[in-house]
């Protein structure tokens, strides 16, 4: 009972949040790009925070700017329609990745006063502008598009419904099949079934609704005229991304195990820090986006 409250009050309050930021589109959708570098310069100072307690570090602002920049990239180039000048900008986000990594590489050449400890320091570095900066750059990503808002929406949806319905699959039918993931011996095969039913579902209500949507004929422009097809494709899109959801929460269980702290922060009531609550969005966030570009 003591969690239940402040995850109520996170769930009441976050949800409204995040659907406001999605459905707000000016500027392409310019609110949630703030959001973005907001939660990306908390994960990445929990990231840093966690590496700590084992390794040796390179200082947390250089390794914190690096990850919001990378992440700041795509946003700039959704908000400004940098793509619509040039396509070569929609590369910029995998350039300003590259120079946030040779950014911290030069560092560890002039910088430290001891190399024994430069192979932990550069590659947690790495690690955490990769995850914390360019794995969330995708979701700015998503806002570039003609129907971003249905985009966003649906992935979000997939993520939400996927970790909701595996936690009531595993409470209710996961007692005598846990254990067989080492890295959360709580995690049941019933609940990793309703996360992947979850987000399926998603995909085919995500179908009927893109149908009345673009029912003007910009639907069938898009997709296609095979409406079974598409449906198809949103049920492997939903496979696709509870996959992502479902190995980005086990992958945070890893980091906090290998350095033995409970959770990445107490900045959330009731959800512990911010890579707590997004560790399901941030590793699913470019499988999504990949699976949805190849599909569509």
């Amino acid at each position: 009972m003591n969690k239940v409250i402040p995850r109520l009050f996170t769930f009441i309050v976050g949800v409204p949040l995040f659907v406001g930021l999605v459905f707000f589109d000016f500027k392409h959708h310019l609110p949630l790009h703030v959001m973005i570098a907001l939660v990306s310069a908390l994960a990445a100072n929990e990231m840093h925070g966690i590496f700590s307690t084992k390794f040796s570090t390179q200082p947390k602002s250089l390794v914190v700017s690096m990850s919001l920049l990378t992440a700041l990239a795509a946003s700039v180039c959704a908000v400004f329609s940098l793509n619509e000048i040039s396509p070569a900008f929609e590369s910029l986000m995998n350039y300003t990745f590259m120079g946030a990594i040779m950014a911290c590489l030069a560092f560890e050449v002039f910088a430290p006063k001891s190399f024994e400890g430069s192979n932990a320091r550069l590659a947690t570095s790495a690690f955490t502008i990769l995850y914390c900066g360019f794995f969330l750059a995708f979701i700015a990503r998503m806002t570039m598009g003609e129907h971003s808002t249905l985009v966003l929406a649906t992935f979000l949806a997939m993520v939400f419904f996927c970790d909701s319905a595996a936690w009531l699959f595993g409470n209710l039918f996961g007692k005598g099949n846990k254990g067989f993931v080492r890295a959360s011996p709580n995690k049941s095969i019933a609940g990793f079934c309703g996360g992947f039913a979850g987000s399926v579902l998603i995909g085919i209500l995500a179908h009927f609704a893109a149908i009345h949507l673009f029912v003007d004929g910009r639907f069938f422009e898009t997709f296609g005229t095979d409406s079974g097809e598409f449906l198809v494709k949103s049920v492997v899109l939903g496979i696709f991304t509870a996959a992502g959801a479902i190995v980005g929460d086990l992958v945070e269980s890893v980091f906090k195990r290998s350095s033995g702290v409970k959770d990445s922060g107490h900045l959330i009531p009731g959800r512990g820090g911010m890579l707590d609550s997004l560790d399901s969005i941030v590793f699913a966030a470019p499988v999504y986006y990949l699976a949805y570009t190849i599909l569509f």
